[in-house]
């Protein structure tokens, strides 16, 4: 990425930084990691243009007496 100073390296940096963070996010959400899925439920309240999909959680007990 060339940061050259104008108002279009500009626009692209806030947008490769909003991707990635949320991105990074994203992914930690999908790990079912309950601060990242709050975290990500709040970027996308802000941003309307972000969707991500949100991880399904299951009881632990479901789970266990499946075996």
């Amino acid at each position: 990425m060339l940061l050259d100073g104008s108002e279009e390296s500009d626009r692209r940096l806030r947008s490769m930084l909003h991707f990635d963070v949320n991105n990074g996010i994203a992914r930690r959400s999908w790990a079912r990691n309950d601060g990242a899925v709050a975290a990500i439920h709040r970027a996308m309240d802000e941003d309307p243009n972000l969707r991500v999909t949100i991880p399904n959680f299951v009881d632990d007990q479901i789970i266990d007496n499946l075996f």
